[in-house]
């Protein structure tokens, strides 16, 4: 079944065309020299120094605030989205994303807690993919298969950090260059990541690559939330929607089989709001769970509203909205508790929950699927937008 046969039932394609009109969607808004802290109405900026690279280097953190109480840590190591304090329907404010502590926590312990994911984010079948007749070997560091950028990716990486501000945001623009066979990718790969936060309560992620060399790029933010507080335990109980009446089946190693499969009558029907845990057991095989790619009703046809989320406790409730053609919902299987993160939290199996905005999982292998094939002269764009609100 080919992806652009699909099409939206009437319900869902008038309201994803309603509400895009509610959703500011400007792009990369061009940085400026700054103070170090900048202030912008009510909105303000802050840098400071968070740790130190193995290498020596100091990693900055940016902490980007607006008038609604909602504060945003970003860091240069891995483009991290590392802190997100969001007010509940009461006022009360707590920070929503599971991380590390450190440094040294991020770059051996993290499950990709906020990471900045690439260049080929989710997984790649045996390491392995053509292109133009060439054949590119990948680092194998998920059983059989290549997940995530490999051993060393974009999350363990250091991004360039400039703050900046304009009339209606404010915002930090992270740049990386991903040289000519890192991670055994082809082609130097200029990356920028734009953070911004506005009054209306909305996180927007830019991304943005261009390469001298045929290539594949699939980026994305690996944040993991829990509505409820990062250290607040389980998110079986949160109410999810995902505007999305197919998803791709996978085998065993969760490549995907390269079909396209109705949601209708399945634990993966979401299509309407349902408690995160409702069907949850239903999941077959190990850790259990969700871990899945959900190809999006709207098909990456513009910046529109791809899943949206309410923790009934709180009130807390957070809309993603993206221009990609699927988004992977993932309920933290594999968290065992196992090591010490920010706060002194600890966090157990299914205490914090991902929606990935992405290409399909082995796109490149899959001549069915949307290519993920970047061009000389051609530009990469991806945006996100996260917004928060609460009733």
């Amino acid at each position: 079944m080919m992806l652009r046969g699909l099409r939206a039932n009437l319900t869902i394609v008038l309201l994803c065309g309603l509400m895009v009109q509610g959703c500011s969607d400007s792009k990369t808004p061009a940085p400026s020299t700054t103070p170090k802290t900048v202030e912008t109405g009510k909105m303000t900026i802050d840098t400071s120094d968070w740790g130190t690279m193995p290498s020596g280097e100091t990693v900055q953190a940016f902490t980007l605030r607006n008038a609604q109480g909602i504060k945003a840590v970003i860091l240069e190591l891995g483009g991290i989205m590392h802190a997100l304090d969001v007010p509940d329907k009461d006022g009360n404010t707590v920070d929503i994303l599971l991380s590390c502590d450190s440094v040294e926590s991020y770059l051996n312990d993290s499950p990709h807690f906020g990471a900045t994911t690439g260049r080929y984010a989710n997984r790649i079948a045996k390491g392995t993919f053509s292109l133009d007749d060439t054949e590119y070997s990948l680092a194998l560091n998920n059983g059989p298969n290549h997940l995530h950028g490999g051993d060393i990716g974009f999350n363990k990486v250091l991004w360039k950090g400039e703050p900046f501000q304009t009339a209606d945001e404010v915002g930090v623009k992270l740049s990386y260059l991903s040289k000519d066979m890192e991670e055994g990718y082809p082609g130097n790969l200029n990356n920028t990541l734009t953070y911004t936060l506005n009054n209306d309560n909305e996180l927007k992620l830019y991304f943005e690559s261009t390469t001298d060399k045929a290539t594949i790029v699939n980026l994305t933010n690996h944040s993991y939330y829990n509505l409820s507080g990062h250290n607040a335990g389980s998110i079986l109980d949160h109410e999810l929607t995902i505007l999305a009446s197919h998803y791709t089946p996978t085998d065993e190693n969760f490549i995907p089989t390269g079909e396209l499969e109705v949601v209708l009558g399945t634990p993966l029907a979401f299509t309407i709001p349902k408690a995160i845990g409702h069907n949850i057991a239903e999941i077959p095989g190990e850790p259990g769970g969700y871990d899945h790619n959900f190809v999006l009703d709207h098909q990456g046809e513009y910046l529109s509203l791809a899943a949206r989320v309410k923790d009934p406790k709180s009130g807390r409730i957070m809309e993603v909205w993206n221009d990609e053609v699927g988004i992977q919902f993932y309920t933290g299987n594999f968290l065992a508790g196992d090591f010490t993160g920010k706060d002194g939290a600890t966090y157990p199996k299914q205490s914090g929950f991902c929606l990935e905005s992405q290409k399909f999982p082995d796109s490149p292998n899959q001549p069915n699927f949307p290519s993920a094939v970047l061009r000389p002269g051609e530009t990469y764009e991806h945006t996100i937008v996260m917004k928060f609100s609460a009733e």
